[in-house]
């Protein structure tokens, strides 16, 4: 039995040494919005609304001058088992409150219980200790509302370290 764990365990750490790594150009998972288009009428009935999510680029280490890049999984997620839910608008901005990126600027849907990704990677800081997202989104009266949450990671050495955030509806009058 001992034999065996140790080979299991030789096995692990030899065949993790040899994965290959993405780099920053290479996107593990990029969704193609194109695909995603929808149209709606108003004759949908359709509520709407909008949520904010705090997403952090990099947070501060030990003091002010020292920071720690993270990579954020940005998830936009359908709670409705039976109903598509459609986001109309995706906007991140940095630190200042300018915009950085409009992510979606078309009407798009998320399936029934589907979860779609947007992803910022490690070295890209633009968004700073106080990014955020918002996020303009419509939905039919009887279906859940979309849930947002981002999910932040950084390793260093045998470091590791992870965060999540969660959105909160907002008025934006």
């Amino acid at each position: 039995m001992k034999k065996a764990l140790y080979f299991l365990i030789f096995v692990v750490v030899v065949g993790g040494s040899c994965s290959q790594h993405k780099t920053y150009d290479e996107a593990p998972h990029i969704e193609k919005w194109s695909d995603r288009k929808a149209e709606i009428s108003k004759q949908d009935s359709l509520i709407e609304g909008s949520t904010y999510l705090s997403v952090y680029s990099h947070i501060y280490s030990y003091s002010e001058h020292s920071t720690q890049h993270l990579t954020s999984t940005i998830s936009l997620r359908n709670t409705s088992r039976t109903e598509k839910v459609f986001v109309n608008k995706a906007e991140y901005f940095n630190t200042h409150g300018e915009l950085v990126k409009t992510y979606i600027d078309e009407t798009i849907f998320i399936r029934p219980m589907e979860t779609i990704e947007i992803m910022i990677f490690e070295k890209d800081d633009h968004g700073g200790t106080g990014g955020n997202f918002i996020f303009d989104w419509a939905t039919r009266s009887k279906a859940n509302k979309p849930y947002f949450e981002a999910a932040m990671i950084s390793t260093n050495g045998q470091q590791g370290l992870s965060f999540t955030t969660r959105g909160v509806e907002i008025n934006t009058l």
